[in-house]
């Protein structure tokens, strides 16, 4: 780390690690105006593997996103680090929020108050319906990512789980997995490249079912157990264990249906019905983010396939053998 600081030239001063995962670690710094913020800091094989240009791209995108519950990209590079040759660093620093993420205020409190479960709901369902507008889609919805600070309520890693996305295949092959199993809706599981919106849509869902039941709806002893759940039957009914409006229970349960046309089809669509608003089915789903790409014949990812097709479940256990393989980005 000392290397990285001296390559960064003064640019940014690292005070201490805030946080680590399987794909970057975050850091607590500041710039030459003193001002704090979360420094995130690719792991330098990850970053080998997505390469400069398209990190650069995928971090455009994300700092064009402008809204009041995104955390914004305030800026990025790459910095090259002598380590007896040279090792690009990709980095990208976020203003540092004063405050805990979702995981955290819901492993200190357990189950949340349905008000409460609203009140972020649609926070971060309006965050997506702007993302998905401007045909971004997060991919790692999880309450690792929602911030609070205060009254606020922030989605973080907007783009960088896109980039990494574009190179699943070589990731498949050193056993990595875009995503996270307990959040993770059926198409993305089943390795299905073309996301759209309504993917976020079944992440979100998840949370929120979480933080009323207090446990997530779908999860097993292990990864590939937590995935398979998804495509073995719904979760189980909020209520009437669980108090809580039956407008909020029909809002979320729909939102985790898992064929992606029974859902809503779009986080607008959803936040409203979080408010207990009656929300008409649109005729068409929400634009894919890139036009379609044919997968190459060699390509190590499991083929793409809709959840409710035939043959679903050898793409799900193609999908689950990776996971098992390897290491779960975070």
């Amino acid at each position: 780390m000392a290397q990285f600081q001296s390559a960064l030239g003064g640019r940014y001063t690292i005070e201490r690690e805030l946080g680590r995962g399987g794909m970057a670690t975050v850091f607590l710094a500041h710039d030459r105006a003193g001002t704090a913020v979360a420094l995130k800091l690719l792991q330098p094989d990850l970053g080998s593997t997505v390469g400069a240009d398209r990190f650069r791209r995928e971090i455009r995108v994300a700092a064009q996103l402008q809204h009041p519950n995104i955390l914004s990209v305030l800026d990025s590079g790459v910095t090259t680090v002598q380590l007896g040759h040279g090792v690009d660093f990709l980095w990208f620093t976020m203003p540092y929020v004063q405050g805990a993420n979702v995981w955290e205020r819901f492993e200190q409190t357990g189950a949340f108050a349905p008000d409460e479960v609203v009140r972020i709901g649609r926070a971060v369902a309006d965050a997506l319906a702007y993302a998905h507008e401007k045909g971004v889609v997060h991919r790692d919805i999880k309450p690792d990512n929602i911030l609070l600070e205060g009254d606020r309520v922030l989605v973080a890693d907007f783009g960088v789980a896109r980039a990494v996305s574009e190179v699943q295949d070589k990731l498949t092959a050193t056993g990595m997995v875009v995503g996270t199993p307990t959040y993770m809706s059926p198409e993305q599981a089943t390795g299905d490249r073309e996301l759209d919106g309504r993917s976020d849509i079944f992440a979100l869902a998840c949370v929120l079912y979480e933080l009323l039941a207090g446990e997530a709806p779908f999860h097993g002893p292990t990864p590939q157990a937590t995935l398979m759940r998804r495509f073995t039957g719904p979760p189980r009914a909020l209520r009437p264990l669980i108090h809580v409006p039956e407008a909020l229970e029909a809002a979320v349960l729909k939102a985790l249906s898992r064929e992606p046309n029974d859902r809503y089809p779009t986080a607008a669509a959803f936040s409203e019905a979080l408010a207990g608003r009656v929300v008409e089915q649109a005729a068409s789903p929400p634009k894919p983010t890139s036009p379609p790409k044919p997968a190459p014949a060699s390509a190590p990812a499991p083929a793409p396939a809709k959840t409710g097709a035939g043959g679903c479940f050898g793409s799900v256990l193609l999908a689950l053998a990776t996971a098992a393989a390897g290491l779960l980005l975070s």
